[in-house]
């Protein structure tokens, strides 16, 4: 059975090319490359992505103006039907701003931008995404952002906690994040926006192999399903 995937590219992206080659190393098979402008995605998809960037050059806010793309209602209708998403850094601040996520990513504190691998935390390792993993176990993974210290106010983040929907968490002081949150699911469990970069560290030559069984864990989950 093979995996279909696809690729949203904005203006502005520029991991597109990393995350479909992180798909198609992981799958094998070359992910759809589907425009912001278009109105449609292929048919019977088994995951989409939506990857870093700055998208719009950032303007207004990062991700508000993507996430009223044309094809962004496609994608909001798929993730409602299950079809699961993943939205690295940009694509992250997209799904909050398009409602599929809570929370908002706002300027780093300090006003910095970030450039570096960080310690993260795997806080759920029950999600399609995360199953790869362990709960508790400790990764590498590098980031690259100037927003994204996540924000909500102080029910929304009892909930997201309580709900075993925190997917991610800084083990370090990165960007002001409220709780050290770097990654969040959707209530379904089929949505997850992280700020840091999963489709960067899949091989040895990147420097280590930390995100590729996040991208193993959907293909096997959904392969099999």
């Amino acid at each position: 059975m093979s995996f279909r995937s696809a690729v949203i590219t904005f203006p502005g992206s520029n991991c597109d090319r990393d995350m479909a080659d992180a798909l198609e190393k992981v799958s094998g098979t070359a992910p759809f490359r589907v425009w912001h402008g278009d109105a449609a995605l292929p048919d019977n998809l088994d995951f989409i992505a939506l990857p870093g960037g700055f998208s719009y050059g950032d303007y207004l806010r990062s991700g508000a103006m993507a996430a009223r793309s044309p094809i962004m209602q496609a994608v909001i209708a798929a993730a409602g039907r299950g079809v699961p998403v993943l939205g690295v850094c940009n694509g992250f601040q997209v799904l909050t701003e398009a409602g599929l996520l809570p929370g908002a990513l706002m300027r780093n504190a300090g006003i910095r931008f970030v450039c570096r691998e960080v310690r993260l935390k795997v806080e759920n390792a029950g999600s399609l995404f995360t199953a790869g993993y362990s709960a508790g176990q400790e990764i590498t993974i590098p980031v690259a952002h100037h927003d994204g210290n996540y924000f909500a106010d102080a029910e929304t983040l009892d909930r997201l906690e309580g709900e075993g929907r925190v997917a991610f968490r800084y083990a370090e002081s990165v960007n002001g994040s409220a709780r050290d949150i770097a990654g969040v699911l959707n209530v379904a469990g089929n949505v997850l926006g992280m700020m840091p970069h999963p489709e960067r560290v899949i091989e040895p030559a990147q420097g280590n192999t930390d995100g590729r069984a996040l991208f193993e864990s959907a293909v096997r989950n959904l392969v099999r399903a």
